[in-house]
C-alpha cells in the first residue's frame, strides 16, 4: 500500500457535516500523524463494535495503526470524524475504502465509537467516500457485512444506491454502483433538509436561554438582550450569566454556564471579542446546542479578527454546536408558543407569515421598525452577520417546511456557496416566493478580463442569472422588497399579467396604465357582456373601459359592485383599485367596500391590491386578519410590486427543462487534446492555437469555418486561393485579445495580392507599436456571407463557477452589451431563453424582409458548449465572436474563436 504523503493531503475534502440529530461534526481525510488518535479511538470501542467491524475482536497495536493511517488518497482513502472533547480533538469514527486490484471497485467499511452510533455518521461517510471514489475513477463499492449487523445493511440499502447482496456463511457480500443517480440526489437532499431543520430547532425553539454578558447597566447590549427576552414573555427559562452580579432584572445571575443548574439549549454571547472563544468552549463543554454571537471584532476587522473567527468556528464545530453570527443582531420567533426576541431590538413585530434574513445587523434594526410601521407580520427573523456557520442556505431549508412562513425575504451582501444556494432556492421557490435585495453589486474592483465574455459577464449579471434560474424575485431597494412582500404575503400569486384598473380619478388611472405598459402588464378591454353587467351597477353616464374611471362621485356601492363583477371575469388576473381623496365620498366608505369584497377575491384566488393616494401600509379595514389587501401610496409602486409577482408567476409556469444527452461527442479525444496542449507548453494561462480550437470543437460537433494559420505573406495568399475568395485575414496572436484595435482584421479580400498586402500591413503596424513579437502569423478563412453576428462565450467566476453568455456580437459587442447569461449547466429551456432574452432578439424573426434566423441551431450550439464545459473543466475563458447565424435551416458558423485553458 502506498504511504501517505503530506504534500498530497487533499484539503479540499475536509468538510463540516450535519448529523441527523442536528449536531455538526468535522470529516477530514486521515493523516499519517493520526496514529496516536487512532489507537485511542480503537481503545474506546466496545468488543461488540470491534466484532461487527472486523468480524472478530482483534488486538490492534501501533503497527496496525501505522498501516491504517497510511493511505495514498487514491487507491486507499479514509475519512475520520473528529470532535473536541476535554480540550482534545478525538477521532470518533473512521470510514474507508480500498481499491480492489485491477478493478474499478473498492472495498468500503466504517467503524463508529459506541456513543456516536445512530447519529448518521455512517451515512455521511457513504456520501463523502462515494464522492472521492468517483473523482478517482471508482464506480462500484463492495462490502462484507455480518448477517447480524442490520444497522450497517440498512445504511447501504437506505442510501439510494441499487444494492445487491448474497448471504454466505453468516456474511453478506454487498455490491452497489455509486453513480449519483436522481434517486441518490433526492435522498441526499432530503437528509440534508431534515438535519438542517433539526439543527435549527434549538435556535428558534429553545426551552432555555443563557445570556452571556447580561448586564445591569442601562443602554448596553448585554442589558438590552436580556430585557428584550424578558419583556416579550419568552416561554422558556432565561439564565443571565455575569460573574459580577447576583441578579439582573430580579433574576438570579450565574458566574458561568457551568454554574447553571439546568440544561441550556441556546446561548447569546455578548462579551468582548477576546473572550468569545473561551466562552464558546465553555458552552460546548456544558452541552449547549447552539450559540448566537452578538459580539463584533471578527472577520469584518481583518487579519486578527478573521483568525479569531476561524478559531470560533473550530471550537463550535468540535462541540457540534451551530453558530449564528458573529457580528449579528440575533434571532426572533413570533410563534405565541415561544415568543423569542433574542435580539437587542426593542421592536417585537406582530406575528405573521413573512420570514426575513438580513446579512447586516445594523440594517436589521431598521428593517424591523419599517416592517412594524407597515403592519407586516413576521414569522421568524434572523441576522446572520459574518455567517461563520448558519447562512441563507440553512434558513431557506428551514422555512421551506415551516408552516408559519409563506413568503421569504432576504437581504444579501454576498453568497457563501452560490451553487448550493441556487439549488436550494430553486426547490423552495416552487412552493414559496423568495424576494431578495442584493447589496454589494458594484463591479468596481472586478478582475481584469481577458476576453469579451469576461469583460461583460460581471458579478451583477451573474447574480441576476442565479436569481432568474432559481425563481427568486430580485428587487433593487428595501422599499421595493416590502412592497412586494405586502402583496405576496396576503394575496394569491396572479395567474398571469392581465390587469383591470378601477379608480375614482382619471389621472391616477392613466399613471397606473402607463406603469403597466412599462412593466409588461396587459390591460385587456372590457368585454361587451361585462360592460352590460356593469351598466346594471353604475347608473351614471360614464365611459366603461379599462382603466375604469368611476369619477369622483363614485359611491361605496359603485366600488363594491364593480369589484365583484371584475372578480368574476376570467379576462383578468389581478384587479387594482385606486382611491383619490378628497372627494365628495367619505374614504371610509371606499375602505368598507374593499373590505367587503376582499373575501370574495380570496375565494376566487384572484389578486386584489389598492392605492389610497398618499397613504402607505396595510389598512386594517381592507380585508380580514391575516388576509389584508395591500395598500400603496402611489400607483407606480403598486404596479411595480404586481409586475414582480407576475414574473414569479411566469417562472412557476415555466417548464423546468432538462439537460439533454448529446450523442456522438468525442470526450476522450477532447480531453487528450487539452492534456497535450497543457503538457507541451509551460505558459499559464494558455491560449489554444487555431488548429487546436478547430480540433476541440470538432469533438463536440460545433461548426467552425475552416481556419488555416499562415506564417508568411506568400503562404497566406496560397491558402486564400485554395479556400476561395472573398477571404478574411486576421492576426494570429495568443496575447492580443481585440484584433481590431491593432488593425489585425482585413475582410472581403478578393485576390492573392490583397491577402499578401494585408499580411504585410498588419506586421508593419505591429512593428510601429513595438508589438511585432506578439504576431504568430495570420489566420485565413473564406468569408461567410450573410447572417446575423452573435457572441457566445464562457467565463469562470470564482463564486458562481462557469457562466455562459449569449448576445449581439461583432466588433461592437462590448459597446452594445446586449447580452444575457445563465449559470452552467444549461437545460434545453435555458438555451431557448438565452437566445430569446436579448434586446435584439427580434432580428432573428426576420427584420425588414430578411429571412428568419436558425435559432434552433443556436440553441444546439449553446447546449454543446455546456457539455464541453462540463467535460473540460480546464477551460477558463472562451469567446466565439462572431458566430454567424444563418437563415432558418442553414445553421450557424463560428467565425472566430478564442479558448484559454489553465
Amino acid at each position: 500500500m502506498a504511504e501517505a504523503d503530506d504534500t498530497a493531503y487533499p484539503v479540499r475534502y475536509e468538510t463540516e457535516v450535519l448529523l441527523k440529530d442536528g449536531s455538526r461534526i468535522l470529516l477530514r481525510p486521515i493523516k499519517r500523524d493520526d496514529v496516536e488518535r487512532w489507537l485511542d479511538f480503537i481503545s474506546r470501542l466496545s468488543d461488540r463494535t470491534k466484532y461487527l467491524r472486523f468480524h472478530s475482536v482483534p488486538k490492534l497495536g501501533r503497527e496496525d495503526a501505522v498501516r491504517f493511517c497510511s493511505v495514498d488518497y487514491d487507491n486507499a482513502f479514509a475519512f475520520v470524524a473528529e470532535v473536541l472533547r476535554d480540550r482534545r480533538r478525538d477521532i470518533v469514527a473512521i470510514g474507508r475504502y480500498y481499491r480492489i486490484p485491477y478493478k474499478s471497485s473498492a472495498e468500503v467499511s466504517f467503524v463508529i465509537e459506541d456513543a456516536y452510533q445512530r447519529k448518521g455518521i455512517g451515512t455521511k461517510f457513504m456520501e463523502w467516500l462515494a464522492n472521492v471514489a468517483r473523482d478517482n475513477g471508482i464506480t462500484t463499492f463492495e462490502a462484507s457485512v455480518l448477517a447480524e449487523n442490520m444497522v450497517m445493511m440498512n445504511v447501504f440499502k437506505d442510501y439510494g444506491f441499487h444494492v445487491t447482496s448474497e448471504l454466505e456463511e453468516n456474511e453478506y457480500r454487498v455490491t452497489f454502483p455509486i453513480a449519483r443517480t436522481k434517486l441518490v440526489t433526492q435522498k441526499e437532499e432530503a437528509r440534508e433538509r431534515t438535519a438542517t431543520v433539526t439543527s435549527l430547532r434549538s435556535l428558534l425553539y429553545p426551552r432555555s436561554v443563557a445570556v452571556i454578558g447580561a448586564s445591569r447597566e442601562a443602554g448596553t447590549i448585554g442589558q438590552l438582550l436580556f430585557r428584550c427576552i424578558m419583556q416579550n414573555r419568552f416561554s422558556g427559562v432565561v439564565y443571565p450569566i455575569n460573574p459580577n452580579a447576583e441578579a439582573i432584572m430580579s433574576v438570579k445571575a450565574y458566574p458561568s454556564v457551568f454554574d447553571v443548574p439546568g440544561d441550556i439549549d441556546l446561548a447569546l454571547i455578548a462579551v468582548p471579542a477576546s473572550l468569545v472563544v473561551k466562552v464558546t468552549d465553555e458552552c460546548g463543554r456544558k452541552g449547549v446546542h447552539g450559540i448566537v454571537v452578538i459580539s463584533d471584532g471578527f472577520k469584518e476587522r481583518g487579519g486578527e479578527g478573521a483568525q479569531r473567527e476561524q478559531e470560533l468556528r473550530d471550537i463550535a464545530l468540535g462541540h457540534g454546536m451551530r453558530i449564528v453570527g458573529p457580528n449579528c443582531m440575533g434571532v426572533i420567533n413570533t410563534d405565541p408558543g415561544i415568543n423569542l426576541n433574542a435580539t437587542f431590538s426593542r421592536i417585537f413585530p406582530p406575528q405573521g407569515n413573512v420570514a426575513f434574513l438580513s446579512q447586516s445587523g445594523a440594517l436589521g434594526l431598521s428593517i424591523l421598525e419599517y416592517a412594524n410601521n407597515l403592519n407586516i407580520g413576521i414569522s421568524t427573523f434572523i441576522s446572520v452577520g459574518n455567517r461563520a456557520d448558519i447562512s441563507s442556505n440553512d434558513m431557506l431549508q428551514y422555512w421551506e417546511q415551516d408552516e408559519a412562513t409563506a413568503v421569504i425575504l432576504l437581504y444579501l451582501e454576498s453568497f457563501g456557496n452560490p451553487r448550493k444556494f441556487a439549488r436550494i432556492a430553486r426547490r423552495v421557490s416552487g412552493t414559496k416566493p423568495i424576494v431578495a435585495v442584493k447589496g454589494g453589486s458594484s463591479i468596481v474592483g472586478s478582475r481584469a478580463a481577458l476576453s469579451h465574455t469576461g469583460a461583460m459577464a460581471t458579478p451583477q449579471i451573474a447574480s441576476d442569472a442565479l436569481f432568474h434560474q432559481a425563481g427568486i424575485i430580485r428587487v433593487n431597494a428595501l422599499e421595493e422588497l416590502f412592497n412586494v412582500a405586502t402583496l405576496l404575503s396576503n394575496q394569491p400569486v396572479p395567474r398571469g399579467r392581465r390587469v383591470a384598473i378601477v379608480t375614482n380619478g382619471g389621472g391616477p388611472g392613466i399613471i397606473a396604465a402607463d406603469a403597466c405598459e412599462h412593466y409588461g402588464l396587459a390591460l385587456p378591454e372590457l368585454s361587451p357582456d361585462v360592460i352590460k353587467t356593469l351598466r346594471s351597477v353604475v347608473k351614471r353616464d360614464i365611459m366603461l373601459r379599462n382603466p375604469l374611471d368611476l369619477t369622483a362621485a363614485a359611491t361605496e356601492e359603485d366600488f363594491k359592485g364593480v369589484l365583484k363583477i371584475l372578480a368574476n371575469d376570467n379576462s383578468f388576473d389581478a384587479i387594482f383599485t385606486i382611491f383619490m381623496p378628497p372627494t365628495i365620498v367619505d374614504p371610509k366608505e371606499t375602505e368598507d367596500a374593499i373590505r367587503q369584497v376582499a373575501p370574495f377575491f380570496q375565494r376566487k384566488k384572484k389578486t386584489l391590491l389598492a392605492c389610497f393616494m398618499g397613504q402607505r401600509g396595510f389598512k386594517t379595514k381592507l380585508g380580514t386578519s391575516g388576509k389584508f389587501v395591500p395598500c400603496y401610496p402611489f400607483p407606480e409602486e403598486a404596479v411595480s410590486a404586481l409586475a414582480k409577482a407576475a414574473e414569479y408567476s411566469d417562472w412557476l409556469k415555466r417548464p423546468k427543462g432538462s439537460i439533454p444527452k448529446i450523442r456522438g461527442l468525442k470526450r476522450e479525444k477532447a480531453q487528450n487534446l487539452i492534456d497535450s496542449a497543457l503538457t507541451s507548453s509551460p505558459v499559464r494561462p494558455l491560449w489554444l492555437s487555431a488548429q487546436g480550437i478547430a480540433d476541440l470543437l470538432d469533438c463536440y460537433g460545433i461548426r467552425i469555418t475552416e481556419t488555416v494559420v499562415a506564417k508568411t505573406p506568400a503562404e497566406a495568399a496560397a491558402t486564400a486561393s485554395r479556400l476561395g475568395f472573398p477571404t478574411a485575414v486576421k492576426l494570429a496572436s495568443s496575447t492580443i485579445v481585440h484584433k481590431t484595435d491593432v488593425g489585425g482584421v482585413s475582410l472581403g479580400l478578393t485576390s492573392e495580392k490583397e491577402v499578401e498586402n494585408a499580411f504585410i500591413d498588419m506586421k508593419a503596424r505591429l512593428i510601429e507599436m513595438g508589438r511585432q513579437a506578439e504576431m504568430e502569423g495570420v489566420t485565413v478563412q473564406r468569408m461567410v456571407q450573410g447572417g446575423i453576428e452573435v457572441i457566445v462565450g464562457v467565463t469562470q467566476d470564482p463564486s458562481f463557477g462557469p457562466i455562459i453568455m449569449f448576445g449581439l456580437g461583432g466588433v461592437y459587442a462590448e459597446l452594445m452589451k446586449d447580452v444575457a447569461v445563465r449559470l452552467h449547466p444549461l437545460t434545453n429551456v435555458d438555451a431557448q431563453e438565452l437566445v430569446g432574452s436579448i434586446k435584439m432578439a427580434k432580428l432573428f424573426e426576420g427584420f425588414r424582409g430578411a429571412p428568419p434566423s436558425d435559432t434552433q441551431s443556436l440553441e444546439d450550439l449553446l447546449l454543446r458548449l455546456s457539455a464541453l464545459i462540463e467535460d473540460i473543466p480546464q477551460i477558463a475563458e472562451l469567446d466565439f465572436n462572431p458566430v454567424k447565424v444563418m437563415e432558418r435551416g442553414k445553421g450557424y458558423w463560428v467565425v472566430d474563436a478564442r479558448i484559454m485553458v489553465k
